[in-house]
């Protein structure tokens, strides 16, 4: 009896085995090919790496791709380099608005990924908007760019099993920050910057954006980088000037890392007591109130993970007067909570305007303007929604953490709603106009 038990024990280890061998995500890369498609309905662009897509039409732009391993390696150096070399050509000719995407937990860069396919529409919508906005403003239109950044945030495919890789894919998503992706994002600011000392009719602009723990490797890459710039903008060291940040806007959309990270960021800010009317957002970060994944799933295996830790009681005074602004900063309850579902960090709520009708050219035109007449504590409509600032932070700060209503994103994969994008649009667009 007490064999058969053993090897009954055996075979059940060697089917879980199995089963976790089968139920592994692909972990190759899959766009191979990396010469460029013209996509039309008489070819499939699926295996390459670079697409042009809509061609001689409004709605034109290019879709590159860049995968990276578990490793935060690049899965193919040659791929990235003739995506670059893609926008490198394309740069010489016309100015560019390139759009990064890094997407997040249960994605990758495989064909029928529903993230493939709802940032090819945002390309494709953007696209349509830089192309009015340049017939309003009697301008050459810039071509829409966009890189879908791949890595394997699905590495298992059975349903179920697959909510146990969370923390597994968090550490991967580091190795993606901290290794893979620098390299790419600095390249392609360099690619905007080398046609703009050109003094083109109409700039290039970068703007990156990353969703879960594409969020976390986003910020990985960039914030040394955003604390830098922040620190170096003042004109020739003499006066101070607009905050600078990485390229024109970094987004990011229920972001999963720890609120502790982002304290210097936001000390740093808020130091500033106040900002001019033509300061831009530089980070802004989105969270749903209903993201469940990382407003519950987080702290949980953060408790575990800083058990041993210690943590202190921080005291924050910043500016004085009328101005002056308190902040009592628990280290540990920092370190357990994201960035979005951490109160005292949440500078603004975004809700739903009743019946509203969706931007229209004229608003997207002066969404400038209406940025640089924020009020403290007061609402701001774009669109069919409205940003409330929580005079936590300075008017016009350009580090917003914005908690997003359940309306607007439901859920942590819900980000491609018409409403939030619509907003996220405004963003991009207020933060690259000349």
């Amino acid at each position: 009896m007490q064999k058969n038990n053993y090897l009954l024990k055996i075979l059940l280890i060697l089917l879980l085995f199995i089963l976790l061998l089968t139920g592994c995500a692909s972990n190759k890369i899959y766009r191979s090919n990396y010469a460029l498609c013209v996509e039309n309905g008489e070819n499939n662009c699926d295996t390459y790496s670079i697409q042009l897509k809509n061609k001689d039409s409004d709605g034109e732009y290019t879709l590159g791709f860049v995968e990276i391993d578990d490793q935060g390696q690049l899965r193919d150096r040659a791929q990235m380099q003739a995506t670059l070399d893609a926008f490198y050509a394309a740069a010489a000719k016309d100015s560019l608005l390139i759009t990064v995407y890094v997407h997040g937990w249960q994605h990758n860069a495989s064909p029928d990924d529903t993230n493939v396919t709802n940032f090819s529409k945002s390309l494709k919508k953007l696209s349509q908007i830089e192309n009015a906005l340049a017939s309003k403003n009697n301008r050459p239109p810039r071509k829409i760019a966009g890189i879908y950044v791949g890595w394997r945030g699905k590495s298992l495919a059975i349903p179920g099993l697959n909510l146990l890789t969370f923390w597994d894919r968090k550490a991967t998503a580091l190795n993606v920050g901290y290794m893979g992706i620098a390299e790419l994002f600095l390249k392609l600011e360099e690619i905007s910057n080398v046609r703009n000392s050109w003094e083109p009719p109409v700039k290039s602009r970068l703007v990156i954006i990353g969703h879960s723990f594409g969020g976390q490797a986003v910020y990985s890459a960039t914030s040394q980088i955003l604390a830098s710039r922040f620190i170096d903008s003042r004109e020739n060291k003499i006066m101070q000037d607009t905050a600078k940040g990485f390229g024109d806007l970094v987004v990011l959309l229920n972001p999963a890392f720890e609120a502790l990270r982002y304290a210097p960021l936001y000390d740093l800010s808020n130091d500033r007591c106040s900002y001019f009317p033509e300061q831009r957002p530089r980070l802004a970060i989105l969270t749903s109130e209903t993201d469940y994944a990382t407003k519950l799933a987080f702290p949980v295996g953060r408790f575990f993970s800083t058990f041993f830790e210690t943590h202190d009681t921080i005291k924050r005074e910043f500016c004085g007067g009328r101005l002056k602004h308190q902040l009592t900063l628990k280290e540990g309850t920092a370190d357990r909570t994201t960035v979005g579902h951490f109160e005292p960090f949440i500078s603004h709520t975004l809700t739903t305007a009743p019946n509203a009708e969706p931007p229209s050219i004229s608003l997207y035109n002066n969404a400038h303007n209406i940025w640089g007449e924020q009020v403290a504590g007061a609402e701001t409509q774009y669109g069919r929604t409205i940003l409330t600032h929580l005079d936590r932070t300075a008017p016009r700060n350009p580090y917003l953490n914005i908690r997003v209503d359940t309306n607007l994103i439901a859920n942590h994969g819900d980000i491609w709603g018409d409403k939030v994008q619509e907003f996220i649009r405004l963003l991009v667009l207020l933060a690259t106009q000349d």
